[in-house]
């Protein structure tokens, strides 16, 4: 029996002979591709080198990439487990041609590959392949490799044409497919790939032919270098030489499924019953890598699609008994399996159990309560003889539990029940909106006050955070974070945290509050936001990690230093911003607001009417000089007053107390302010104003970044010219704007012609229908489908037939992305007389499980299953009669 291992090898060695260079696979975390969560295929990793954007030094590539389809638009998740092919985490080998060899190459290299003795070795007789409809470059190589001409089935656009986008590079794909046999057939008539594409053809090599270059009116151009990439499906493969039927039976799950079976003492069973074990398996290795690859559980972006993917894992780990968390004791097996391909994993296993297992322990202390309120859920519904879970119901889970909602549904699923997804969403926006709503008072008005009159007895937080980014503390109060009350807290809970002494700045000026964490022996606690008192009370808002907290305890308090770093380029560039406006726009300019954040900086100010290009180019020009020049920022304490004199300038609003802190950037910009800074202004790198419009009479905004921030903003943008530039086939960059506004009159030219022909289409469709006039009572009736593209288009075509008509009733139907737009027009001697339009169509409409209605002369309505229409539209006759005859 051929290993999976081997098989990744053996394809890797075979296409190295053949002149390919060995490229490993790269992250999991798709580098410089925002349109993607992870990556999931093995050319994402040269999108660019196929678009034209970058050149290697190789021109052949063999890899063995890594994948995840989870989340996002190519998600398996669902389906994991329950069928024998589906993975969020699987393994796509490939090689690649940059403009170099093409059709006859690689089909003879897969041909050889998948039926040489020293290779694969697979029966040629089991072999058949798909091909684009019109491609008979590939017909003629199969059939020199002696494929016979009924096992090689040509395929339409769907199924056989492949393209990276709208636009781009596309071009026929050509599939290889073994017949697994007749016991595996559906017992259709005709069992064929092209017919009912059952099991018994199993595809596992994808050849994708990059021959041309899809424009935006859907022209395709042939390439001049055009591109191979493949991808042969490694489980698949495995399946398929392991002699195996289900992908989880190979090697490469086998062995992790066994350790399940070792850690829960229940059998396999290679059916429904073995479901557990097979998503188990599939997860925890998905897991394993994704943290390998510096993905961390969290609630957004691809932490949260992964903690999705473990508490599924853990939640079928409860149907086999398990209690506590086992899934990092699964983790092993994955790394004896994977760890001589990838090293990362062998690498990163301690900290991969480690973070597995915190995460099973978050989830079990909630799992056990949620699961036993839901049971009562589901007691409740059978009893009451109901099929659908109340949105009430699933978000009480969530909201007391932290039990997911894909869980509830998994549960539902299995029960035969749905769940009120609907519902669920509308009680989490409306806990999203209290939340938030919290969050503004906690801090403010009567909440203020709770806190206040709990630590009246507490001296005030001495803050060293100026100078020191951690500092040793004692924890001298540990309050509820809603009702103020002294506590304690555990793993978990939220509260706040009063110190002695804090190095964390809180949110004031504009300056939101520090982030970082707070440490003791056993004891890891999260800073998520920073608040101050009038008392002078620091108010850190947190949540317990790990270990217990309470009042007494000594802590390292450490801010988060690049969160840290970020927000201070941004305040000190703030300052800067606010004296430019000033020097282009004149002194009338005050600061009505701002917000300094670690990734921008927001700034309001008091002027009429927007800012013209040249006026902020003006702005940005006097903050990037103070930035070259590397002016010094400095600070001081003096009386107010004496700032004042000084040019001090003042936040209108603002309450200052005798003595002030003032900021001065060498000697263009001194304003009083208690936030976190620079040292020099070079520091900030650069600035870039990324926006700027009004917000309230009289008061503009603008908004900006620095640092890194500016320098992944203007990347972004020449990335953005760079494909534009592509896609208009601009010499360069600075040809887009000619380029673009030859396409524009272009399309422009087009649309009035594609105006043009569909009036006449639609004319000649409704004199078609007009030609096929029915009588019902003595009155006319056209009804028919059309394929009109708007309701508008069908309005204005059913106004055309019934002034031909003179006198009768028009109804007519267009279905357009699934859905049916109606429409019903009686002639002015009949509406509202004998024929009323509105309740007309309203009939219609239900009939294709819609509604609507409208004027006795006019009226429209909408339906959901076009497969009703036909039915429907027949209906018409019967319908109006039943008016006629009212």
């Amino acid at each position: 029996m051929m290993t999976g291992s081997e098989i990744r090898t053996k394809f890797i060695e075979f296409f190295k002979q053949k002149g390919h260079t060995h490229v490993p696979s790269s992250s999991l975390v798709p580098a410089n591709d925002p349109t993607l969560l992870f990556t999931n295929a093995g050319m994402n990793q040269f999108k660019d080198v196929f678009l034209g954007l970058e050149q290697r030094p190789y021109k052949r590539a063999v890899t063995a990439q890594k994948c995840v389809r989870a989340g996002g638009k190519h998600n398996d998740l669902d389906a994991v487990g329950r069928t024998a092919r589906h993975h969020t985490f699987f393994e796509m080998l490939g090689n690649f041609s940059f403009g170099d060899y093409f059709k006859k190459e690689a089909l003879t290299w897969a041909w050889e590959f998948v039926t040489s003795k020293e290779w694969l070795g697979l029966d040629p007789d089991r072999i058949w392949v798909t091909i684009y409809k019109d491609d008979d470059e590939a017909y003629e190589i199969w059939r020199s490799l002696g494929l016979p001409p009924e096992r090689i089935v040509r395929m339409g656009e769907k199924d056989n044409f492949w393209a990276m986008g709208d636009t781009g590079p596309c071009g026929p794909c050509s599939e290889i497919f073994v017949d697994m046999g007749e016991e595996y057939s559906c017992g259709a008539e005709r069992c064929a790939i092209d017919t009912c594409g059952c099991d018994r053809w199993r595809e596992f090599w994808n050849n994708v032919f990059m021959q041309y270059n899809r424009d935006a009116d859907g022209r395709l151009t042939p390439l001049e270098r055009p591109g191979v990439d493949t991808g042969l499906g490694l489980e698949r493969a495995a399946s398929i030489l392991q002699g195996v039927w289900s992908n989880y039976d190979t090697d490469l799950l086998r062995r992790i499924i066994d350790r399940v079976v070792e850690l829960s003492g229940v059998p396999y069973d290679p059916g429904e019953k073995g479901m557990p074990h097979r998503v188990i398996a599939d997860h925890v290795r998905c897991c394993t890598f994704l943290i390998a690859d510096g993905v961390r559980f969290s609630n957004e972006g691809r932490g949260y699609v992964m903690r999705r993917i473990l508490r599924r894992a853990v939640r079928y780990g409860r149907t086999l008994g398990f209690k506590e968390p086992f899934m990092y004791r699964v983790v092993p097996a994955v790394v004896e399996l994977m760890g001589d391909a990838y090293p990362e994993v062998r690498e990163n296993q301690p900290l991969i159990e480690q973070e597995i297992k915190k995460e099973e322990e978050r989830f079990f202390a909630t799992l056990e309560r949620g699961m036993e309120k839901l049971e009562e859920v589901l007691a409740r519904l059978r009893r009451d003889g109901r099929t659908e879970i109340p949105g009430d119901d699933a978000f009480f889970l969530y909201d007391s539990y932290g039990f997911p909602l894909d869980i509830v549904q998994d549960v539902a699923r299995e029960q035969g029940l749905r769940v009120d997804e609907e519902g669920f969403q509308r009680r989490l926006q409306e806990q999203r909106e209290r939340a938030r709503a919290a969050r503004d008072v906690t801090y403010t008005g009567e909440r203020l006050k709770v806190f206040a009159d709990h630590l009246q007895d507490v001296p005030p937080t001495e803050f060293v955070g100026y100078t020191d980014l951690v500092a040793e503390a004692t924890v001298l109060a540990v309050l509820n974070a809603e009702t103020g009350e002294p506590t304690g807290a555990g793993a978990g809970d939220t509260c706040i945290v009063v110190l002695d002494r804090t190095p964390f700045y809180a949110e004031g000026g504009g300056q939101v509050g520090d982030q970082g964490l707070m440490t003791a022996p056993g004891l890891t606690i999260r800073v998520e936001d920073t608040k101050k008192l009038p008392a002078g009370h620091y108010l850190h808002l947190v949540t317990v990690e790990q270990g217990y907290l309470e009042r007494g305890q000594r802590v390292t308090a450490a801010v988060d230093r690049e969160r840290r770093r970020a927000t201070m380029k941004n305040h000190t560039a703030t300052h800067l911003l606010h004296k430019a406006l000033r020097e282009v726009l004149g002194t009338h300019v005050q600061q009505a607001g701002s917000l300094v954040a670690p990734d921008r900086l927001r700034f309001d100010f008091t002027h009429d009417g927007p800012l013209t290009p040249e006026q902020i180019r003006a702005v940005e020009e006097r903050v990037n000089r103070a930035v070259e020049e590397g002016l010094p920022v400095t600070w001081e304490y003096k009386p107010l007053e004496e700032a004042k004199a000084e040019g001090a300038m003042a936040l209108f609003g603002e309450k200052y107390g005798e003595i002030v802190r003032v900021v001065s950037i060498g000697d263009y910009s001194k304003e009083l302010c208690g936030g976190t800074h620079c040292t020099s202004a070079a520091q900030i790198g650069l600035f870039k104003i990324v926006s700027e419009g009004g917000v309230a009479a009289g008061v503009r905004r603008v908004e900006a970044v620095t640092g890194r921030g500016a320098y992944e903003y203007i990347r972004t943008l020449e990335e953005r010219l760079e494909q534009a530039a592509v896609a208009l086939k601009a010499p360069s960059g600075a040809d887009v704007p000619a380029r673009a506004e030859a396409a524009m009159a272009q399309i422009r030219s087009l649309e009035k012609e594609v105006e043009a022909l569909r009036a006449r289409l639609a004319r000649h469709e409704a004199d078609a229908l007009l030609a096929a006039v029915q009588e019902v009572d003595g009155v006319k009736l056209v009804a028919g489908r059309t394929g009109a593209g708007s309701a508008d288009d069908l309005r204005q075509m059913a106004d055309y037939l019934r002034d031909k008509l003179g006198s009768g009733v028009v109804v007519l139907a267009a279905v357009a992305e699934g859905k049916v737009t109606l429409v019903a027009a009686a002639t002015k001697d009949l509406a509202g007389k004998r024929v009323h339009a509105g309740n007309l169509v309203r009939e219609l409409a239900r009939r294709v499980d819609g509604s609507g209605g409208g004027r006795p002369d006019m009226a429209m309505a909408g339906g959901k299953s076009p497969e009703k229409l036909a039915e429907a539209l027949a209906a018409a006759p019967e319908v109006l009669r039943a008016q006629l005859d009212g």
